[in-house]
């Protein structure tokens, strides 16, 4: 994970490139290099604190944190008024999570083991979670499409009802997880407790030097996010690119590469229990979470957003909701199961490339 910080040096190329006037292309290119290392730093910051807090808060400070940097890219593109990308970046973030992150790391994991299981109490529940937030994003669409409400003001407020029950959803999970059945999550948690900085046996940080590092990180990723939304537009322009594709499968690469990369070196390390924890629970965050949060966002910044995704958007989800759920529920994985949740991923990001 250390390599990430090599990256570091993108955060001031990308400043001088802002100062001096640049290509939009060189700016968006920076600052999302720039905010790579920036992510890592974020969920370093985010795993030393929980050392500080105890398992159960240590949890939920996971939980709502590792996400944060994909958030604030979301929340200052809303405040630009760029609603389709935050919303294709949602979309992207789950799809991406559930067939590219998974899929690589049970490749990984499965070619140097043959076989590798998990909990079956966090396939169980991480399953049930992804058909809710199927339920929750596939609603509001179908709503949209059979209701007439060319303005949407229908829609949006329909979706700020669902957000509020998402996020009700997302709280009762951690309740689940993390309080009455946190006997059953005990062994996963201990784990994460002694990876931080994804080496076991690493020194800890003090609790001073986690929460100064945790904000100075957030505000400096919000900076390159300003950055980075400031040139989308040329950007894309420049490209030849959609901005649906951008969005769905750009963005949420960049927002949560530290995640994936984790996800990988858990698997290789065949801790499936945190590589599943990390791909699967990622996603149930954005939907559960991330996404009901950027309702509420949008109607804090005057530009107000529903959760009505388009029919190719709803329907990729869902397929790729049914094969995640599909393959985590038997609690075990393989390097075949990996190659082929690649594979879907593929395809999707292709047909997204053409659409």
């Amino acid at each position: 994970m250390k390599l990430w910080y090599a990256l570091l040096i993108f955060v001031p190329a990308a400043l001088v490139a802002e100062l001096a006037g640049g290509a939009p292309l060189l700016i968006f290119v920076l600052s999302a290099l720039a905010i790579l290392p920036l992510s890592t730093m974020l969920g370093d910051a985010t795993e030393h604190l929980a050392t500080h807090t105890g398992p159960t808060v240590g949890g939920l400070l996971n939980a709502t944190l590792g996400n944060l940097a994909e958030l604030i890219i979301a929340v200052v593109a809303l405040r630009a008024g760029l609603i389709d990308l935050v919303k294709a970046s949602i979309t992207g973030s789950i799809i991406g999570n559930l067939l590219l992150v998974l899929g690589a790391a049970q490749l990984v994991g499965g070619l140097k083991y043959k076989v590798q299981k998990f909990s079956p109490h966090l396939a169980g529940m991480n399953a049930a979670l992804l058909i809710i937030a199927a339920v929750g994003l596939i609603v509001p669409a179908l709503f949209h499409g059979a209701h007439p409400d060319p303005a949407r003001v229908a829609t949006v407020r329909m979706s700020e009802f669902v957000a509020v029950l998402l996020i009700a959803g997302y709280g009762l999970s951690l309740l689940y997880s993390m309080g009455t059945h946190r006997a059953a999550f005990a062994e996963s948690a201990h784990e994460a407790a002694h990876t931080a900085d994804g080496e076991e046996g690493a020194p800890g940080w003090s609790l001073a030097r986690s929460i100064v590092t945790l904000i100075v990180v957030a505000v400096a990723i919000a900076f390159m996010s300003e950055l980075l939304v400031g040139a989308t537009q040329e950007s894309i322009h420049t490209l030849g690119l959609s901005e649906l594709f951008v969005g769905i499968i750009v963005v949420p690469i960049i927002g949560n590469a530290a995640e994936h990369s984790a996800a990988i070196i858990m698997a290789a390390r065949n801790r499936m229990d945190l590589a599943v924890g990390i791909a699967v629970g990622s996603s149930v965050q954005v939907a559960l979470l991330v996404a009901p949060l950027l309702v509420f966002a949008g109607l804090l910044f005057g530009q107000p957003m529903d959760l009505a995704f388009t029919t190719f958007e709803v329907a990729s989800v869902a397929l790729a909701v049914w094969i995640g759920a599909a393959i985590v529920f038997d609690a075990e994985s393989n390097w075949l199961e990996g190659a082929l949740l690649l594979a879907v991923y593929a395809i999707l990001a292709v047909a997204f490339f053409f659409f």
